[in-house]
């Protein structure tokens, strides 16, 4: 349970962070040399010339920065009415690793509690991922969630969804970290999503309450991701993927990257082959990742939940056309135009089959008619 920072308090961090020329690195330094940002104010130009990175001119734009914001006061009040919490770089709750990379937050919007995550490992991949990659992250997110790590991502669609519900299907802890505000919740179909990781986790921001989702927010948001977590996961990635920021982030942060393999006929894989090439873990099944997780990491998990049983799927009598065109079938999407000139059948004909597979509940169809089989364990959006 954390402790709730003065609004006087919290305003003091907000009055440090707008004053021109300070980013998130000099801040640091700041508060490690100072300890909070009332004693930066109240120091001497002496003192805070010592720190490296501070000149002259930045003690001028300290001395002239307001001391009361009200812009900033409505914002920590309208946090509070809303609930949320805001847990600045002092404030225990605040993610011990976080603060190891060169440039953290000054201070995280957060909406759940901190406090329930342990040993966190970041999952990442493409928006527009292919059913085996959601089928995989699914998976592979229940079972660390079964060994007591906590699953962050960055709720967009696709892997991200697939890796927060993977936890919460195990009645597990899973962050995500928000490329927009806590009151703007992108993508907008994933409200019951966002509702369903607070309340059993926490949705974090280091941007304002209702910061839109501004494209450069997410390259900023990725190096949190990484950065909160003992590792990062990367399934699915093209080679000019966002996730491969989050990869580089996390090398470059010294933390364990892992990467799923997929098929070498998919361009979504490419960038996750790369990541193998360059020397990232290959990852088949969840041993591969906590063989590579610092023992200390492992020792603060949580208790490992209780594995549910897995319903069993009733056999489904297909005749032989519907037996030809499902053993044709893989997890990996492929056209129906395709399919017509492998199996040799009339469209109509392939059409009517695929219908009734789907029907059965044992094929699916994404948009520009791709098909591919549902297995056992794969997610059915």
């Amino acid at each position: 349970m954390q402790m709730e920072a003065s609004p006087e308090h919290l305003l003091a961090w907000f009055r440090l962070r707008s004053v021109v020329g300070i980013g998130n690195l000099l801040f640091r330094r700041l508060i490690q040399q100072f300890e909070s940002p009332e004693a930066v104010f109240a120091s001497s130009d002496e003192a805070l010339l010592a720190v490296e990175g501070v000149s002259p001119r930045l003690v001028a734009a300290i001395r002239r920065q307001p001391a009361r914001s009200e812009a900033d006061a409505r914002e920590v009040a309208r946090a509070a009415q809303k609930g949320f919490q805001i847990v600045t770089q002092c404030d225990p709750a605040y993610p011990t690793l976080l603060l190891e990379i060169p440039d953290p937050p000054p201070f995280l919007y957060v909406n759940g509690d901190l406090g329930r995550c342990r040993c966190p490992l970041a999952i990442v991949g493409s928006r527009n991922a292919t059913p085996y990659g959601r089928k995989t992250t699914q998976r592979l997110s229940r079972e660390l969630t079964r060994q007591g790590l906590t699953v962050v991502s960055g709720m967009a669609r696709g892997i991200d969804t697939a890796a927060h519900l993977g936890a919460l299907e195990e009645g597990g802890v899973t962050l995500a970290v928000l490329g927009s505000g806590l009151e703007c919740i992108y993508p907008a179909e994933n409200r019951r999503l966002y509702e369903r990781i607070a309340a059993t986790g926490a949705v974090i921001s280091e941007l304002p309450l209702a910061a839109g989702p501004d494209a450069h927010h997410f390259p900023q948001r990725n190096r949190i991701i990484s950065g909160i977590s003992v590792g990062t996961v990367v399934v699915e990635a093209t080679r000019r993927s966002g996730s491969l920021i989050t990869a580089r982030l996390a090398a470059e942060q010294n933390r364990e990257v892992f990467a799923v393999p997929g098929s070498i006929e998919s361009f979504k894989s490419i960038g996750t082959h790369q990541l193998i090439k360059n020397g990232a873990k290959l990852v088949t099944q969840v041993g591969d990742v906590l063989d590579e997780l610092p023992r200390w990491a492992l020792t603060a998990r949580r208790p490992a939940a209780t594995q549910r049983p897995e319903a069993a799927r009733p056999a489904t009598p297909l005749s032989e056309a519907e037996a030809s065109v499902f053993e044709n079938l893989s997890v990996y999407p492929v056209h129906v135009d395709d399919l017509t000139r492998q199996l040799n059948l009339e469209a109509g004909d392939l059409s009517s089959i695929l219908l009734s597979l789907e029907l059965k509940g044992l094929v699916r169809q994404d948009p520009g008619k791709l098909f591919s089989r549902i297995t056992d364990d794969q997610p059915r959006y």
